[in-house]
């Protein structure tokens, strides 16, 4: 600390436990509180009114699904929007897709672009931002749009009953724990190799005897992923189908049929160094090497609502990745800034706008879910419908709302199809993205369980 710096005083503490104790108003808050908790002394009972779960725009959806005790939101969000298209060709109630074999693949790919980048990055010193950043979490449940794009371009997609949940695709802890234990030792006994001058054909070849390692301790907590099927079903006329010998890229080619390539990913960070119009990769960000590369165009909010609305015109979900913790009551499933009075509970204003939220930390996306509806007065909407997978005991039967406000300050991506977008914002998008330090809230994962 510089010299001139002050300690506080026990003056001062003394002058400030006076004037709390002395105000009646702090005295009935801290009652409040200290019985209650924060949030239920906070919470505003009329903000309930304002948000009724009945929209002017609405899909018809699927059963809400339950990511558990796992990070693995921004996979259930892509499936939720590609099981639909499943379920209208096949004239069915309701499918799920493996999200367990989604993030057997993820996790394996993670561990590749994980051991990848130690090799890359040998010459660092121990202590280095870089190296720091990249031995934090090598594995983890969270990820992006562009991430899930890669996954399926490589490894498809199957039902759920062809690789169904095991005990750790709900519950990832102790396995991402000694997942990542593996990797640390592993990157350990690469950088030391590195430093003895074992040159990249010996490093590959050690990195492959490592992914075999990890490939037995995914199977043995995930189970072997599929690699042929037979897809059977009975639709709502029950009438009996069966596709014999199936893959699932032929699966995901047969019954789900989007090209992922024309959907892309739109932001909004109102801070200084991402201006508008302009678009951004992060470094170190990714899960498939020599896949889809993470890309944002950054626009207004405004435009993010005006693509939404379209895409939900034509009967399409929107995947989109949020704040979802701010201001969020999980018992009524709002997202609402005017669900709570934190400030007048605690007596002091919360004054940060979005970009100095992203810039000072305070805010960043969380996690991934998707708009199956809006409501729209005079073509302007107030209140967004939203699919969760939180399981149905939480929100509205699982269903999830919210305010217009809330999307401004926390809402930060949507994917849409390109068909969407202007010719303006499409060209925009067409430029090459500006590099983003590994550390820049853009690059964080949607995770949220």
């Amino acid at each position: 600390m510089d010299k001139q710096s002050m300690p506080v005083t026990l003056d001062a503490v003394a002058g400030f436990a006076a004037r709390f104790e002395g105000d009646a108003g702090k005295l009935s808050r801290m009652n409040a509180v200290t019985k209650n908790g924060l949030s239920n002394a906070a919470e505003v009972f009329s903000a309930k009114v304002k948000l009724p779960h009945t929209f002017s725009l609405e899909i018809t959806p699927g059963k809400i699904t339950n990511q558990k005790s796992s990070g693995r939101c921004w996979l259930f969000a892509g499936l939720n929007v590609m099981r639909l298209e499943v379920m209208r060709r096949c004239n069915l109630e309701n499918i799920e897709l493996s999200q367990n074999y989604a993030m057997f693949w993820d996790k394996f790919e993670k561990a590749n672009y994980f051991l990848e980048s130690v090799i890359e990055t040998a010459g660092e010193p121990v202590g280095s931002r870089l190296l720091d950043h990249l031995l934090a979490a090598p594995m983890q449940d969270g990820g992006q749009w562009d991430m899930f794009v890669a996954l399926v371009a490589k490894y498809g997609v199957v039902p759920k009953d062809m690789m169904p949940e095991t005990f750790h695709s709900g519950n990832t802890g102790l396995m991402c724990k000694y997942l990542t234990l593996r990797l640390r030792e592993d990157a350990l006994v690469l950088r030391e190799a590195a430093a003895r001058g074992e040159g990249r054909d010996k490093l590959e070849a050690r990195k492959l005897q490592m992914l075999e390692t990890i490939y037995g301790m995914l199977c043995t907590c995930l189970g072997t992923p599929p690699t042929a099927f037979d897809f059977e079903y009975r639709d709502k006329d029950k009438q009996f189908f069966r596709d014999a010998n199936m893959t699932p890229l032929s699966f995901y080619d047969k019954y789900v049929g989007q090209v992922l390539d024309n959907y892309i990913s739109l932001i909004n960070a109102p801070t200084a160094d991402k201006p508008y119009y302009k678009t951004f990769t992060v470094q170190y960000l990714g899960n498939v090497l020599g896949g889809r590369q993470v890309k944002y165009l950054n626009l207004p909010s405004g435009e993010l609502k005006a693509l939404a609305i379209a895409q939900l015109q034509d009967d399409q979900p929107v995947w989109f990745g949020c704040d979802v913790g701010q201001w969020l009551n999980r018992d009524i499933g709002a997202m609402d800034l005017e669900g709570y009075d934190y400030a007048g509970a605690l007596g002091t204003a919360f004054d940060l706008d979005k970009a100095q939220r992203l810039d000072y930390r305070e805010s960043m996306l969380t996690h991934a879910m998707v708009f199956h509806g809006v409501n729209l007065v005079d073509g302007k909407p107030n209140r967004w419908k939203v699919e969760n997978s939180w399981g149905e005991k939480s929100g509205n039967e699982g269903w999830y709302i919210m305010s217009d406000a809330w999307f401004d300050e926390y809402n930060y991506q949507i994917v849409v199809h390109r068909k969407y977008l202007s010719d303006a914002q499409n060209k925009a998008y067409d430029l090459d993205p500006i590099e983003l330090a590994p550390w820049d809230p853009m690059g964080s994962l949607a995770m949220m369980k």
